[in-house]
């Protein structure tokens, strides 16, 4: 592979999902002391917002790992019922799809890419989480109900916090060559 082969992580990217993941990681136990966790979603924050500022492989495999290893090192999200892997697979594909149309569409404003992705992740979470309300024979309707309503300020949070964050500090054009400007004569 050659440094220009978009499917080589660079070292760059590999800074961010260290320093992403470690957030993803910290923030639930910050917000759990709270008790402001389940209602935040503090590990969706970092790894949504590292899909602005990576490519996409790199923020899926990010995003789908944390989960996982945040489960098996501290419990939270638990394993039983699946939340980790539930959240690992929601998280690994809004990472995946994020950072792709970031990256097709670097120009848009980061508001018109994440809100659309953001519901299709919900609905893809509750569409895991119905499935297995039915196969181990809880009320999947209630189940279903009560993982929306405690998921949409979480929602909220990640629309007023992650637009300005990228428009701040993410590259949101890819690098051009600079040409060398022509000089005026007065």
């Amino acid at each position: 592979m050659t440094p220009a082969d978009p499917q080589t992580v660079n070292v760059r990217e590999l800074a961010y999902c260290g320093v992403f993941g470690a957030a993803a990681m910290l923030f639930p136990v910050l917000f759990h002391v709270l008790q402001l966790g389940r209602l935040f979603m503090p590990m969706y924050l970092p790894l949504v917002a590292l899909a602005f500022f990576v490519r996409p492989r790199a923020a899926a495999v990010t995003a789908l790992v944390t989960p996982i290893l945040s489960g098996a090192l501290t419990g939270m999200p638990p394993f039983y019922p699946p939340v980790a892997v539930l959240m690992s697979l929601e998280l690994g594909l809004t990472g995946l799809v994020l950072s792709a149309l970031n990256f097709r569409f670097p120009r848009v404003n980061p508001w018109l890419l994440l809100a659309p992705v953001l519901l299709g992740g919900r609905i893809l979470y509750v569409g895991l989480v119905y499935i297995f309300a039915r196969v181990v024979e809880l009320p999947a309707r209630f189940v279903v109900g009560a993982s929306l309503l405690s998921g949409w300020p979480g929602i909220v949070l990640m629309l007023v916090v992650i637009p300005p964050l990228v428009l701040r500090f993410a590259r949101r054009k890819p690098a051009e060559p600079s040409a060398p400007k022509a000089r005026q004569h007065d």
